[in-house]
């Protein structure tokens, strides 16, 4: 193997810009030493050369240990190289030591949940998530005897107060999709430490953190003490809008339990998804990210001055109620501030005014601007809009949706690589009508 590829140049301090595109030259998982792109590779079962072999494999797989070795491939659903490369990559990204992708980014969040929390568990979320990890909470995990209480996670004296014995997990977004409100990750880690003192091992609360609106290159919540970050890969890690994918990243502890969960639940994320999120997705994403920050902020100053627009909420703007914690907390890999790419407004009216301007304004892009695309998803190379209240957070009940901010007239704006005056026009005159 060449020296470049040896691991030893690979080891110095680069900076993670860098490593994002180069990746691991050497892996346990290939060792692909004349490929500059990784392989992909392309079969659901492997050959194995005997029986003893095929034993090994699997009493090695998701043992105490099993980092160390070279992984014996068996069956897709358990190990395969493709994957293995995104999962290292991802969790250098986050400063993990271990990462498991799953299907989606749901199959990730249900798998987190999962290996923490059993029948008579509880589980203490902020109160406002995303429209299907509060089906999953409200809907799904009641049957299995596991309980979620909501409440405001900025508030430390009301997120103490609800803790108790039964209590698992503490799970968030930050920012909260969509309202981009923030919630203080240290601080909330180190009542939750607190807490935890006088709890068995077992027993100890686990803080998740959802990190896919931040990405890596704003936000690391390991570093602030959370236990397990989550990611859609189908988002800004993906960022092409080709492929799905969820990834777990967190310390070594949980990564057997992870892969059992996965082997037996499923959810397993496929080769051929794997592919682009390492080749393509992951090695441009502090590129786009860079680029689609600068943006974010123009549009957030425009929309901000415009006489149509009651608030925008963006963390790069000085009039974000909590500025101050996203310069503290949202900073890139050099400790510079990075705010995202994320961007929530509101409409001026009543709540029945609002609503129908938001209509008016979002049916009007849907079919007459170019560079911004009506869909649900975010962390496009394109601009994305959508109107939660009725899309992605429909599930949450109307009146938990008013009282925690996310009103029939706001809008989510992801924002993409176009040039943002030609987004700034496009808003103009969808604007213009409401």
């Amino acid at each position: 193997m060449s020296k470049k590829n040896s691991g030893t140049d690979a080891d110095r301090a680069y900076r993670m810009r860098t490593k994002l595109i180069h990746g691991t030259f050497h892996s346990k998982c290939w060792d692909y030493n004349h490929h500059i792109i990784p392989p992909m590779s392309a079969s659901a079962a492997y050959r194995l050369d005997s029986v003893h072999r095929g034993a090994q494999g699997f009493t090695e797989f998701a043992a105490e240990g099993m980092e160390e070795n070279q992984p014996i491939y068996i069956y897709d659903r358990l190990q395969e190289p493709t994957r293995g490369l995104l999962e290292e990559n991802l969790s250098s990204a986050e400063g993990g030591e271990m990462a498991v992708c799953f299907s989606t980014g749901m199959a990730a969040i249900s798998a987190a949940v999962g290996i923490l929390t059993g029948a008579g568990d509880e589980i203490l979320a902020h109160h406002t998530l995303y429209g299907c990890t509060y089906s999953l909470f409200t809907n799904w995990l009641p049957r299995y005897n596991i309980k979620t209480s909501f409440c405001d996670l900025r508030n430390l004296e009301e997120t103490a107060a609800l803790i108790n014995e039964h209590t698992r997990v503490v799970y968030l977004e930050s920012p909260v999709n969509p309202t981009l409100d923030l919630i203080d990750l240290a601080a909330l880690c180190r009542l939750v430490e607190k807490c935890n003192q006088d709890r068995v091992k077992e027993r100890r609360i686990k803080v998740i953190v959802d990190n896919t609106f931040a990405t890596p290159v704003c936000q690391r919540p390991l570093s602030l003490g959370a236990d397990l970050v989550l990611h859609s890969l189908t988002k800004n890690i993906g960022g092409f809008g080709t492929d799905m994918g969820g990834v777990v990243i967190g310390a070594r502890q949980y990564h057997e339990p992870l892969l059992m969960y996965r082997k037996d639940f499923g959810g397993v994320l496929s080769p051929r998804n794997a592919w682009p999120i390492l080749v393509y997705g992951l090695p441009t994403l502090a590129a786009r990210m860079a680029n689609q920050q600068k943006s974010a902020l123009h549009v957030a100053r425009y929309l901000e001055k415009h006489p149509n627009v009651a608030r925008v909420m963006y963390p790069g703007l000085e009039s974000f109620p909590q500025h101050e914690l996203a310069r503290r907390q949202m900073v890139n890999y050099e400790g510079k501030f990075a705010p995202g790419s994320m961007l929530y407004f509101v409409l001026k009216g009543d709540l029945k005014e609002a609503s129908e301007a938001a209509e008016r304004c979002i049916d009007y892009l849907a079919g007459n601007a170019y560079s911004i695309t009506l869909a649900v998803s975010l962390g496009q190379i394109r601009t994305l809009v959508e109107e939660p209240f009725s899309m992605t957070h429909s599930a949450l009940p109307p009146e938990v949706k008013i009282a925690k901010g996310l009103e029939p007239g706001g809008i989510r704006l992801s924002i993409g690589l176009e040039d943002w005056h030609d987004i700034t026009d496009d808003l103009e005159r969808a604007l213009a009508q409401t």
